[in-house]
């Protein structure tokens, strides 16, 4: 009957666990979807990264790896870098968050090409967003967390 039982759960996580889809259609706009319209030219994605789940975490990012953030060694002013990709739910949230406030930030698509993909994977990594304000590093967003991490900052 065990069997039976992680037998019936490893069809239902490989059922969750779909292909993502990408396509650009006439206009010039990507998409993104677990099924591609028909006629279309798509590319499967292989996605390595996964959107962090679970209650934003506030850690002491310099602490962790000894460097200075990315915005505060190139002499960025805006003093924050959000890593995230264009499908992240939670980094649309705070890209939302920091346009209704006015807050400058850098951002950092770490989809866009290999150097942004190994300086997140310096940065801690794991799950996007990863979001460095100073010395602090918030993976995940939450916007009551977010106001309390730019008094401090």
């Amino acid at each position: 009957m065990r069997t039976l039982f992680a037998l019936a759960l490893c069809f239902l996580a490989a059922a969750v666990f779909g292909q993502v889809y990408k396509w650009t259609d006439s206009t010039g706009k990507t998409h993104y979807g677990d099924q591609p319209p028909d006629g279309t030219q798509t590319e499967q994605l292989k996605i390595e990264v996964r959107s962090h789940e679970g209650p934003a975490q506030v850690s002491g990012w310099a602490a962790i790896i000894r460097k200075k953030s990315p915005a505060a060694a190139t002499g960025a002013s805006h003093g924050i870098t959000m890593y995230s990709t264009s499908w992240c739910p939670h980094c649309k949230r705070a890209k939302s968050y920091f346009a209704e406030r006015g807050i400058a930030y850098d951002e950092i698509d770490i989809e866009a090409n290999e150097n942004n993909r190994r300086e997140f994977k310096e940065a801690g990594g794991g799950g996007v967003p990863l979001i460095i304000v100073g010395d602090k590093a918030m993976r995940g967003f939450d916007p009551k967390r977010m106001d309390a991490l730019l008094k401090k900052s």
